[in-house]
């Protein structure tokens, strides 16, 4: 990375027809500094050498960073409008066309399967491409098969309305959620799995106490049915409900029902273990420790997030997650080394989480504002600068004295 970058350099500088010891005065560094940037030796990593150079260059910071720096936030603002107009759309008015294929239940099956695998992975402008036609689909099996077709609908629109949480649609993604849980009608435990996504739409839209109650209602309806509880997939969804329960709690600051919560759901987990992927649900005891981390940050809590944290990831199991609960998880350990004031722990988290789902990082409008603050302070991580440009961002890190 270090080397196209310094690539990009000597070639503007050459256009600008500089030598490295001219290039060097006007930046205020030395002839030896230009040459090992240009070799890939030394690496732009701070937020402001990168603007300075670009500046001295008369470049945008952007053409220094190459082609991977363009954002992905247009692609992901595309498919919110597709989204939108899909979820626009009711499966009581969808009829096929005339002479159309069915669809068939198989088919929809795998869109949905595949829409899910694609979220798993982080790929969220990807998926929202799809979003509309896998409706589509699933409205049109809907109506043609009302009982596997609720399977399938319900799912697609859970899928949906997930993807709309992390693209910052609260709104629009608790329509979608709402859609779930009323096409999953007497199916308890269907109706409990929509439920998720419903509480991440309204821990959005800042109705944590809502999000809340929604989820431990969910979670007493499964407690109560022998038949659901009884079930892997059953437990699996149950657990998840207390974990969203529980991170709705602490964006209440209510810290004694974040450790009741946990403290079920770390019991759940233990009886469904590790490694299983129930309903999408990624539970287990792994899911659940993280958890305890994200709702430490929650509460402010940065000193015992970091501990946690430290504990959760001296372990292997977390690893196990999906790429999209990773780099989320990433994403908040960033937050909680902030909180913290390790600026160069934040930043080595976020390139992290950059790594393993960029979306996670670059279609996600509240990773931006932790983005900015660490690119602001300067901390001394390979990448973070990269990624700030390439999010668009120009804040510069605060002046001393």
């Amino acid at each position: 990375m270090s080397v196209a970058v310094g690539r990009r350099v000597a070639q503007w500088r050459v256009r600008r027809r500089m030598t490295q010891q001219v290039f060097a005065d006007r930046i205020g560094r030395s002839k030896s500094w230009v040459d090992k940037v240009e070799r890939g030796v030394r690496t732009l990593d701070r937020f402001s050498l990168i603007k300075q150079v670009a500046e001295v260059l008369r470049v945008d910071p952007a053409e220094l960073l190459g082609d991977d720096s363009e954002p992905q936030l247009g692609a992901a603002s595309a498919g919110v409008d597709a989204a939108r107009a899909a979820l626009a759309c009711y499966d009581v008015f969808t009829t096929s066309p005339a002479g159309a294929s069915p669809t068939l239940p198989g088919e929809v099956a795998r869109r949905v399967e595949h829409a899910w695998s694609t979220y798993r992975h982080g790929d969220y402008p990807r998926l929202l491409r799809t979003v509309p036609e896998l409706l589509d689909a699933a409205q049109r099996s809907h109506t043609t098969r009302p009982e596997e077709g609720a399977v399938l609908l319900t799912r697609a629109y859970q899928v949906t309305a997930l993807v709309l949480v992390k693209v910052g649609e609260a709104e629009l993604a608790w329509l979608a959620a709402d859609r779930a849980v009323a096409t999953a009608g007497t199916d308890r435990l269907l109706a409990a799995s929509a439920v998720v996504p419903l509480g991440q739409a309204l821990r959005g839209l800042g109705q944590g106490r809502l999000a809340m109650a929604a989820a431990v209602t969910a979670a007493d309806r499964i407690a109560v049915s022998t038949d659901a509880r009884a079930t892997p997939p059953g437990r699996a969804v149950y657990g998840t409900l207390l974990v969203q329960a529980g991170l709705a709690a602490a964006s209440c600051g209510d810290t004694h029902s974040v450790t009741e919560l946990l403290r079920q759901a770390a019991d759940v987990a233990g009886q469904v273990g590790d490694g299983k992927d129930y309903r999408a649900a990624s539970f287990g005891p792994a899911a659940v420790e993280l958890a305890h981390v994200v709702a430490a940050v929650e509460l402010g809590d940065g000193r015992q997030a970091i501990r946690l944290h430290e504990s959760a990831t001296s372990r292997q199991l977390w690893q196990m997650l999906p790429a999209e609960h990773r780099a989320a998880y990433m994403v908040d350990a960033a937050r909680a080394h902030l909180d913290g004031g390790d600026f160069t722990g934040a930043g080595r988290w976020l390139v992290e989480a950059d790594r393993v789902a960029p979306a996670e990082i670059r279609c996600r409008p509240s990773v931006r504002t932790v983005v900015a603050e660490v690119a602001r302070c300067g901390p001394q991580v390979a990448g973070v600068a990269r990624l700030a440009t390439a999010l668009g961002l120009t804040t510069s890190p605060p002046r001393a004295g």
